[in-house]
């Protein structure tokens, strides 16, 4: 207890000395270029945000927690509930500006630190046509989901202050740096690496950092002989339909405009979920002779966690051949992989995202098509784009998966991760919260 009240003395010493130094003259990100903020393009965009952050709350929280047991329900939720509050304010703080400004290869400028300096007529370089506030807004969403899907892994053991502490370190020292690297000017994006909506940075990212936390933490007591069966399915069904409709704004919304890209973004999206549900169905039917409820709503988000990386530069049809290969890779991930190497990754994130985002972002290589991206792939005769999806994906599966371990040991050495024997088995919903569904 003395060295976890040491390190949040430090904490608090570092944040005044942050607001200090933001509060006494931080230099303003300067506009790169003349720019026309459009009403157009700056409604979408907030309707966009809403989306991405409906998402998270309520999508993610009732699909996972519809997945879970009864009690750890509330808990499950309060995961996703936190991560809106904490990373929201650590994105003003220093989050945003780390990520989206300045031009570094690693990390970005402080500028931007608690928003200074931003007017109301500010834009930011990489979306001229609305304000720089909203973009930021709408990359903060981001950011908050990629951190509540790491969750999804460690459901019903971790206790909930190390999962707070994990996530702050998970957050500066994982995402900001992934985000810039791709999107923000750093290296990745510097050498041609696309990924349209988070492939790489939301979905890779967060489920080889899930495979990791299941590694470290062991798996949940009964887990291979117990029925650990969900506790509502109908909680993850309405999930999935608010993940999916947010799902528009997630890819739709990553053109940062109201134009024909979104719109054929949003297409791919929308079919890709449709192939990888009633690929997933199918299979069950084949095998089991029963196409499941869970298993269609896991295809759903399959292939809508696929195709996000290429939606923005993909056809139609492809979007529907994407989300076929979602359907068909992500099964077996979530069934032969998982139980080959015997991970106890609770609620799927790295059999669904993780290898969703690894094969979407590869796949983007392959179909990406220049009249509707900019960038052609490999079946228009670019195999080298192939090559750099390829790189993309080494690179944020050795940072997020390196980072995530060193993480969760520095962690555990200030509190434990997981909650003991008995408070796993009476529930998290009361020992973490002392709250319980009746």
């Amino acid at each position: 207890m003395g060295a976890l009240l040491r390190w949040a003395a430090g904490a608090a010493t570092t944040i005044v000395a942050i607001t200090i130094f933001v509060t006494t003259g931080t230099p303003a990100f300067a506009d790169s270029a003349t720019s026309t903020v459009s009403a157009a393009d700056t409604a979408w965009m907030i309707v966009a945000t809403a989306f991405v952050l409906m998402m998270t709350i309520p999508g993610l929280a009732l699909f996972y927690s519809g997945m879970v047991r009864k009690k750890n329900v509330l808990a499950t939720m309060a995961q996703s509930l936190a991560a809106v509050a904490v990373i929201s304010i650590l994105w003003v703080a220093f989050g945003y500006s780390l990520a989206f400004t300045g031009d570094g290869p690693w990390l970005g400028s402080p500028g931007r630190m608690f928003l200074a300096g931003m007017s109301m007529d500010a834009v930011n370089p990489a979306a001229k046509t609305i304000p720089e506030a909203l973009f930021m807004l709408y990359q903060m969403t981001f950011a908050i989901i990629t951190v509540a899907l790491v969750a999804g892994s460690v459901a019903d053991r971790m206790r909930f202050s190390a999962y707070l502490l994990f996530s702050v370190g998970w957050f500066i020292f994982v995402y900001i740096p992934l985000a810039h690297w791709v999107w923000g000017g750093g290296f990745l994006g510097a050498a041609g690496v696309q990924d349209f909506a988070g492939g790489l940075v939301v979905h890779l990212s967060a489920g080889v950092g899930g495979l990791v936390a299941a590694k470290v933490l062991g798996s949940r007591h009964g887990y291979g002989s117990d029925n650990l069966s969900p506790y509502d399915l109908s909680l993850a069904v309405m999930g999935t339909g608010l993940l999916w409709v947010g799902w528009f704004g997630f890819n739709g919304g990553s053109a940062l405009a109201a134009n024909s890209r979104a719109v054929m973004a949003i297409i791919a999206t929308h079919l890709a979920a449709c192939a990888g549900a009633l690929t997933w169905a199918a299979i069950e039917w084949a095998t089991r002779r029963k196409p499941s409820v869970l298993g269609m709503i896991s295809g759903a988000v399959a292939g809508l966690g696929t195709i996000t990386p290429a939606s923005g530069f993909v056809t139609p049809l492809q979007g529907i051949i994407i989300g076929i290969v979602a359907g068909l890779i992500c099964y077996w991930a979530c069934t032969s992989l998982k139980h080959r190497f015997r991970y106890d990754d609770s609620l799927d994130v790295f059999g669904v995202h993780g290898i969703g985002g690894l094969t979407g972002t590869l796949l983007l290589g392959v179909f990406a098509t220049s009249s509707i991206g900019g960038v052609p792939g490999l079946l228009e005769g670019n195999p080298r784009q192939l090559l750099l999806q390829l790189y993309g994906v080494a690179v944020t599966l050795l940072w997020s998966g390196a980072v995530t371990y060193g993480l969760l040991k520095l962690v555990g050495a200030f509190v434990a991760l997981r909650v003991s024997r008995e408070n796993e088995l009476e529930g998290l919903d009361i020992s973490q919260h002392g709250e319980a569904l009746q």
